[in-house]
């Protein structure tokens, strides 16, 4: 039972840190079609302070002819016991992270 507790606090590696969510997208599919467990996938903003005030989600930026704009940072962490694992996923599919 403890082992199967100790995995549970594994340390995580980001193995994937970019403004690139069609690669995120991608990379987070092919692992999970994969069947690795302890994959950890998310964004966040990059901005903390918005150009129309603070705490304002209105950004005159993403009102242009192509709508809001993406700034979000995308990020994948896994086990350090998987990284290699990852890794020869994520090459086996032609992809780069």
């Amino acid at each position: 039972m403890l082992k199967a507790l100790a995995g549970l606090f594994e340390k995580k590696v980001t193995i994937f840190k970019k403004k690139d969510r069609a690669t995120w997208q991608q990379i987070k599919d092919a692992l999970k079609g994969a069947g690795l467990k302890g994959v950890r996938a998310g964004h966040y903003p990059v901005e903390s302070l918005y150009s129309c005030g603070c705490g304002s989600q209105l950004d005159p930026r993403n009102f242009g002819a192509k709508g809001r704009i993406d700034r979000d940072v995308y990020f994948i962490d896994v086990k350090t016991s998987n990284v290699s694992k990852a890794q020869a996923i994520i090459e086996g599919h032609g992809l780069q992270a």
